[in-house]
């Protein structure tokens, strides 16, 4: 059995890039997703009062 050629290989690329390609570079879904997930921090913050202007940060 001869060994696969580099156009047969599943692993051509290292295996590296799972994700399809979308035209992005992978720094800037990165940074969405940081931003998304700050976002929701956010948000969460501000529900409870914990901080980040919630109802709570007037209080001493």
């Amino acid at each position: 059995m001869a060994a696969p050629t580099p156009q047969h290989r599943d692993d051509a690329d290292g295996g590296q890039d799972l994700r399809p390609q979308t035209g992005r570079p992978r720094w800037v879904t990165a940074v969405l997703i940081a931003a998304v997930l700050l976002l929701a921090l956010v948000v969460v913050l501000h529900l409870t009062g914990n901080s980040l202007g919630g109802p709570g940060s007037h209080m001493p």
